[in-house]
């Protein structure tokens, strides 16, 4: 159909009424016609007096031969003749014409300025489709067959030797514009910066965008064209984060940052909510992620999705590792693989791409490894888009430094958006010395300005070179204490989500856990926050019970009592117990987690409701608080109901390691019930434990041979 793509785009923003792609067929003549003449007077009455910014002559012709069809079809309405089926089949084809033309009227008037400017080609080449379909329709409608008067019989005839004549329309002055606009990214292309009274002419005097607001507007109008970006349409996605980033610079560059005060918060720290898909806060991405999104092996969102010879998808880390540990067949379906070739999947990897732009999460490709670099280099930033950027970042920090607060709060959230993707923003933008402003701000009285902040800092220590420009910086403090007494929920949760980002620095773990208030703080939005803040907790937990030294502290913090009232928590159960995990491994841990009445039944239940890896962590914690909580935490263990059959279970279905846990755990199960038929004539192992005597602590609990009892501990 002629204006197809335009329908894919217009679909994209609102869906359009299905009359738009199906004719009417059950109406009668009179109806038919009556119809038509409304759909026609509504185009007519909606857009001829519409001011077009672009497509203005190709946009006044195409209502103008609307008007003359509006006079064909009243004139059929009133005679009340009846109709030649040819002419009634010529009148259906009319109703689809009529509403693509619809839809090509309401695009031009409701896109964008710059969009408009993009698509000058394209755009111009849908009106001259609908042009030689009015000819087309006109040369095959039955005129001799059909009473018209003469004066309607004219009007038509002319029409059709116009749509006959009518040639391809490019208006001048368009394309001048767009070949200035893209002149302009040459520049930064080449390294050089436009000049700002240039700049000024074009956007302010040429295209009438004269405010901050009106620019904005058109900035997010571009993005949204990168998000529902298909692959064959002009411009590339590269050339449009050209262009996203040229616009952001000269909307602060010509027109500042005062913005309206109410929308920022000032004054009464209340926040409107932001509209568009690709401004949406940080905070507001707790959300599901798609299904086939998840790699099925670690059911985490894949960075680096890859087919296998089944035609299944994984993330190539995790299919990597299954593959490294001697399995040749397909996790999910079981067959063979006849190769061990991994085929980068392209569509799916732009698909994750595309969601978590649109939903402010951040998607970093993995780094060093040639595949990656491969599959990635279509999204990769162009050097107008990269200068442009660096341009902006230099206006933003400025701003933050000497800005008056409305400033500083927008250089904030500007930063914020800019450093959300790509891992060059992130860097120049720390290069350039935004840090020690945004730590400034973290104290602010001003909850937009606080929440901008700490989700700027977030989303900049994603890369790995700016933790540790922000721990030298000094901001651990101020974040924890935004943690700790943030305006705002989505401050606190973002809070936490940077340290947990922080933590993954190994020599940083015991300086966060060591921050007055920090694990406090962290445990207090396991138990009580929203299940975004609760992940951000369990997480940032999780990373801090990594490190052995920070065990005490966790115990004396609570950490270790949220942790275990958060295994009844589905969303977060599988890293707690995974934390758990790892704090049961010292004695002083083992003990505090030995007391709480819910532990052993919470790790139960994973065992035999929770997600493969949930299951892994909690066997894990099991195992560990047998081998280091003693011979009262083990009998707990030993005596928890359906144990024997839960291990069977996960001897045989469970991951490898937590195939391999589970073995050892099936031995210390083993062993007690050995030792009670033994030592009471095997009255059972709920009278095996007469004592907690250090005895009962066998230092073979990790070792390898297999005692024939009921459960068959498989050799791994």
């Amino acid at each position: 159909m002629a204006s197809a793509a335009i329908f894919s785009s217009l679909r994209r923003r609102r869906s359009p009424s299905l009359e738009a792609f199906l004719a009417p067929v059950d109406l009668s003549d009179v109806a038919l016609v009556q119809t038509l003449v409304s759909v026609t007077a509504e185009i007519a009455s909606s857009f001829s007096d519409k001011f077009f910014s672009f497509q203005k002559r190709n946009s006044r012709s195409l209502v103008r031969k609307v008007e003359i069809f509006l006079v064909l079809l009243e004139y059929l309405r009133d005679s009340g003749s009846a109709l030649p089926w040819t002419a009634v089949i010529c009148l259906k084809e009319l109703y689809l014409l009529l509403y693509r033309s619809k839809i090509l009227l309401d695009y031009c008037a409701q896109s964008s300025k710059l969009w408009l400017l993009l698509q000058n080609h394209p755009i111009s080449g849908h009106f001259h489709d609908l042009n030689k379909e009015i000819s087309t329709l006109l040369d095959v409608f039955p005129m001799e067959d059909v009473e018209l008067g003469e004066d309607v019989r004219e009007q038509i005839e002319l029409l059709q030797r116009q749509a006959r004549r009518a040639k391809l329309f490019i208006d001048e002055g368009d394309e001048e514009l767009r070949v200035q606009f893209f002149s302009f990214l040459d520049e930064f292309e080449k390294g050089r910066v436009p000049d700002s009274a240039d700049l000024w002419l074009f956007f302010a005097e040429r295209l009438g965008i004269r405010d901050a607001k009106s620019c904005r507007n058109e900035i997010e109008f571009l993005e949204e064209q990168i998000i529902n970006h298909e692959g064959d349409v002009e411009p590339t996605v590269s050339v449009l984060n050209g262009f996203v980033a040229f616009t952001r610079y000269c909307r602060f560059l010509l027109f500042g940052f005062e913005e309206d005060e109410v929308e920022l918060g000032i004054g009464n720290n209340q926040r409107k909510p932001r509209k568009g898909l690709i401004t949406q806060e940080i905070a507001e991405t707790f959300i599901t992620i798609p299904k086939d999104f998840c790699c099925p092996i670690s059911l985490d969102l894949m960075r680096e999705p890859v087919i296998v010879s089944t035609g299944q998808t994984y993330d190539r880390s995790s299919i990597s590792r299954w593959l490294e540990e001697g399995h040749c067949t397909c996790p999910k379906t079981g067959q063979m693989l006849p190769n061990t070739r991994l085929v980068p999947n392209r569509a799916l990897r732009n698909l994750i791409m595309q969601w978590c732009t649109a939903y402010g999460i951040p998607y970093d490709p993995p780094e060093c490894t040639e595949a990656s670099a491969e599959s990635f280099a279509a999204a990769s930033p162009s050097k107008a888009a990269l200068a442009a950027n660096k341009a902006t970042a230099g206006l933003l920090i400025q701003r933050l430094e000497d800005g008056s607060p409305c400033a500083q709060t927008i250089a904030a959230r500007e930063i914020r958006l800019l450093a959300k993707t790509g891992r060059e923003n992130r860097a120049f933008i720390a290069e350039a010395g935004a840090i020690p402003h945004l730590c400034k701000l973290l104290s602010s009285p001003n909850s937009v300005a606080q929440e901008n902040s700490v989700t700027a800092m977030l989303n900049l220590s994603i890369y790995d070179k700016n933790k540790s420009r922000i721990m030298d910086e000094g901001c651990l403090g101020s974040i924890v204490d935004v943690l700790r007494f943030g305006h705002t929920t989505e401050a606190r949760e973002n809070a936490a989500a940077t340290l947990f980002s922080l933590s993954a620095v190994h020599d940083y773990k015991k300086r966060i856990a060591d921050e007055e208030g920090a694990i406090e703080a962290l445990a207090g939005l396991l138990r009580e926050g929203t299940p975004r803040g609760k992940k951000d907790a369990v997480t940032a937990l999780f990373n801090l019970s990594t490190h052995t030294e920070n065990c005490a502290r966790m115990i004396e913090a609570g950490a270790v009592t949220a942790l275990v009232s958060a295994l009844g928590n589905e969303g977060v159960a599988e890293e707690a117990a995974g934390a758990l995990a790892l704090v049961v491994r010292q004695p002083i841990g083992a003990k505090a987690v030995g007391k709480e009445d819910t532990v052993v039944a919470g790790l139960i239940g994973m065992m035999r409701c929770g997600t493969p890896r949930g299951k892994e962590n909690a066997v894990a914690a099991l195992l560990e608080l047998c081998r280091s909580g003693g011979a009262a935490a083990t009998e707990r263990v030993v005596k928890a109901p359906a144990l024997a059959g839960l291990l069977q279970t996960l001897l045989f279905t469970g991951t490898k390691r937590a195939r391999r846990k589970a073995a050892s755990l099936a031995r210390v199960f083993q062993r007690c019930e050995n030792a009670a038929a033994m030592h009471f004539g095997g009255l059972g192992v709920g009278y095996a434990f007469a004592g907690n005597s250090a005895a009962n602590r066998d230092s073979s609990f990790a070792g390898d041979v297999a005692v024939p009892v009921s459960i068959s501990v498989p050799v791994l």
